[in-house]
């Protein structure tokens, strides 16, 4: 998701004035209403710092996009006195040159002011390549080093800003729709608490464990439907395959005590500000016990109202 080129220093599609709300005004001016939100976006090349920007201009933020940093605290000023605005939003990042290195200097004098808030967005290097491949844009440092080579001068150069941030953003996993969806649960004031992405997942042991995995359940001690004939070429996404799981009692325990150990965890996750999870469930093949565990745990976080995505690794799609 690379971060369009800014037209000029700033880029005018990308600034746009919210229109005045008379209530809001009224609230602010009887010292009521709650102050102008400054949300600085930062990041990685790549990483999808243009989406977020976005995002948050549809959600009546005032955004412009690479702002240089001497204008920072003038923007935040006008921004925080404005009435009309409900918060603003830009993007600072290495198309700044020399002057970033003055960024969280200025951060932190505009904290002690204004409600500010830092966003990191970074990303795995592999989906940085991909993202830049798939565009075919170069990456904003120039063309005189390699992408790989430029990802990780940008990560040294932002070493300091990132360890500033209130909220570091993965975006590795996310699809441009979800991470407008996090967005939005997460500046959109809704109240909801579902702002993680989770990513529940089954695999097969003998197929090694999934890398990218936060949390790993082992179900190889649950009975086998491997070994009944009539459930070994379906999946545990077959209803009767299912039941059959189910129908042991450590297998009632074992989801009911992992159901309220991940909703135990999750607030805990979402206050240090990690953006997605991913759980996975493992047995010997990754065709039942682990896939009827994914289906079930994805249901009960949906229910307890998280966001869950299910995947399955290893299974044979023939099979149902």
């Amino acid at each position: 998701m690379p971060t369009p080129p800014a037209r000029g220093r700033f880029a005018g599609s990308r600034a746009r004035k919210v229109s005045s709300d008379p209530a809001l005004a009224d609230a602010r001016a009887a010292g009521t209403g709650r102050d102008a939100e400054l949300v600085v976006i930062t990041g990685l090349s790549g990483s999808g710092k243009g989406s977020v920007l976005r995002a948050l201009e549809d959600l009546g933020y005032y955004s412009v996009d690479n702002l240089p940093v001497d204008l920072i605290p003038k923007f935040a000023e006008l921004t925080h006195q404005s009435p009309a605005i409900r918060g603003a939003a830009l993007v600072v990042d290495v198309r700044e040159g020399a002057g970033l290195r003055r960024f969280p200097e200025i951060l932190d004098k505009i904290r002690k002011k204004i409600n500010a808030k830092l966003v990191f967005m970074e990303a795995d290097d592999e989906a940085i390549r991909r993202r830049f491949s798939e565009t075919r844009r170069p990456h904003p440092l120039g063309r005189e080093r390699s992408i790989s080579k430029s990802i990780r001068f940008e990560r040294s150069q932002l070493a300091a800003i990132r360890a500033k941030a209130d909220l570091i953003i993965n975006t590795s996993k996310f699809t441009v729709h979800e991470l407008r969806e996090f967005i939005g649960e997460r500046f959109g004031g809704d109240g909801s608490h579902s702002n993680i992405m989770i990513y529940v997942t089954s695999f097969g042991y003998r197929n090694g464990l999934p890398p990218d995995s936060d949390l790993v359940f082992d179900v190889r001690f649950l009975p086998n439907p491997n070994y009944i004939p009539r459930f070994k070429n379906l999946t545990g996404r077959n209803p009767s395959v299912a039941r059959y799981i189910r129908s042991f009692p450590q297998t009632v325990e074992f989801v009911q005590r992992i159901s309220d150990l991940l909703i135990y965890l999750l607030p805990h996750y979402i206050r240090e500000g990690k953006s997605y999870l991913t759980i996975a469930f493992g047995c010997t093949g990754g065709q039942h016990r682990s896939v009827m565990m994914a289906e079930q745990m994805r249901k009960n976080l949906k229910d307890a109202g998280y966001t869950a995505k299910v995947t399955h690794r290893d299974i044979v799609e023939a099979r149902r």
